[in-house]
């Protein structure tokens, strides 16, 4: 669908009485607005559609909030999930005025970090492959008041529900804590419900390499696309999460990528394969460290250097810093290995093959904004490579199992969202290169951040301060 005709005759062959046009916001949510088809030609391509940009999370402010949206319609396909045939595009953002690209537009963002890439002289293409884990739940309530917070979650597989007194007879069968690693039915309860979510991926043209349940109890799973240059991979994972949230909800049941909703057990996390090619070969294969190029090294350098800034944007809640705790896989620790899972940055082993040579970054979560996040990784292994950083000697001992004097030497994560936003503050010159971050929307972004969630959190009681301060 690369013009605007062809998505309108794409619109009429498939009987569309609507066209829903979607932007992602500041945190990473698809927003959208419905239009008749009769109100769609080929000038609207041109001419956008308009909406207040005050209303959005981060955006404009009130004396200036006239903004317009522009259909892609290279991206155009049909809704799955409407009850009336609705042709979707994804939309840029512009200025109505100047009609200059808006510089906080997430989607923005990653084009300019693509053409920053091809500008730099060192590659044509960043191809970018996620791995978006997420939970399955049967019920989930949550509330905060001035006199009461709390939540609960509940799912018909969690282990803590084997003695439960159920409907039709508990049949057991549930995974054990920890043991959800790839077990098959009836143990893996969700093994259809993910099938289901695979096949609307495909019908979207979304290569699906695998599904499968990840290590979690209460419905913990994974489905893995196959890798993309960073926009496509971008706005694919945007359509991958609304598919497994709505193929969920279809089911009666919730999908949630909230990195850690589930105390004492495995977050998710959102590792994230990364590679450079330039006129069609890959850069990352030599004859070094894992079978890495010196130029794929210093990319890892890059990413090690600047991770505890990076955080802002592929760790960007509160609840991020839940999930990155030593002891449950989340890599705290920045380090590069082979093979060690432990460390903060992989080289996989899986083949030998130069194309399958990619350096995975294990420690995002699948709350990140991708297009920020993609181009901010893109931006820090960029500057390794043109400063040559060096990544360090690699790491193939158990990282949790080193003696105090081994793990002092090694630098961690940010433990907070704050602290994340503070190094962020500290270390941004390597996302100014090229005006793919501007000063203003990494000032946002901070203040955004700071003020609408770690402060809200910051200020409110938590459930087990009144288990551990009530009777004192």
């Amino acid at each position: 669908m690369s013009t605007p005709k062809k998505a309108l005759e794409l619109a009429k062959k498939e009987g569309a009485v609507m066209v829903d046009l979607r932007f992602t916001d500041w945190p990473g949510t698809w927003q959208h607005c419905s239009y008749p088809i009769s109100e769609f030609d080929e000038g609207t391509f041109e001419d956008g559609m308009g909406f207040d940009g005050s209303s959005i999370r981060g955006w404009q402010a009130i004396n200036e909030s006239d903004m317009l949206m522009i259909p892609d319609p290279s991206t155009a396909f049909i809704d799955p999930f409407y009850k009336h045939p609705t042709l979707v595009m994804y939309c840029d953002i512009q200025d109505p005025i100047t009609r200059e690209a808006y510089h906080r537009d997430p989607r923005n963002i990653a084009r300019k970090a693509e053409a920053y890439l091809k500008q730099t002289g060192v590659g044509d293409t960043a191809f970018i492959g996620p791995e978006a884990e997420f939970f399955i739940f049967d019920d989930v309530r949550f509330s905060t008041d001035t006199g009461h917070g709390y939540y609960f979650v509940d799912s018909e597989e969690a282990s803590w529900n084997s003695g439960r007194d159920e409907v039709g007879n508990n049949l057991g069968y549930k995974p054990r804590a920890q043991e959800g690693y790839f077990p098959t039915p009836p143990i893996d309860h969700y093994q259809d419900l993910r099938t289901e979510m695979v096949l609307e991926l495909q019908k979207q043209g979304i290569h699906v390499e695998a599904q499968h349940h990840e290590v979690a109890t209460a419905g913990q799973a994974e489905i893995d696309m196959r890798f993309a240059p960073l926009l496509q991979m971008a706005d694919q994972l945007v359509l991958y999460k609304y598919i497994v949230k709505n193929t969920a909800i279809r089911a009666g049941k919730s999908a949630t990528f909230m990195p850690k909703p589930l105390f004492g057990a495995n977050g998710s996390g959102m590792h994230v394969h990364q590679s450079i090619w330039k006129n069609g070969d890959p850069l990352f294969a030599g004859d070094g460290y894992g079978g890495f190029s010196e130029l794929g090294l210093h990319y890892v350098g890059g990413i090690l250097k600047h991770s505890r800034a990076l955080a802002a944007f592929t760790n960007p809640t509160t609840n991020s810093y839940k999930r990155l705790t030593p002891g449950y896989e989340a890599p705290v620790n920045l380090a590069l290995s082979s093979r060690n899972r432990s460390a903060s940055c992989r080289i996989p082993m899986y083949s030998q093959s130069p194309k399958a040579k990619r350096i995975e970054v294990r420690y995002p979560d699948p709350t990140a904004n991708p297009y920020l996040a993609f181009s901010a990784m893109l931006m820090a292994g960029l500057d390794g490579i043109q400063n040559k950083i060096d990544p360090g000697e690699p790491l193939d001992k158990n990282i949790y199992n080193l003696s105090p004097e081994e793990a002092a030497g090694i630098a961690s994560m940010p433990a907070s969202l704050d602290e994340a936003l503070d190094s962020l503050q500290e270390d941004h010159a390597f996302l100014l290169q090229g005006g793919v971050f501007t000063a203003d929307t990494i000032a946002n972004w901070i203040e955004y951040k700071r003020e609408e969630e770690a402060n809200q959190v910051r200020l409110r009681p938590h459930p087990h301060e009144f288990e551990l301060y009530y009777d004192i």
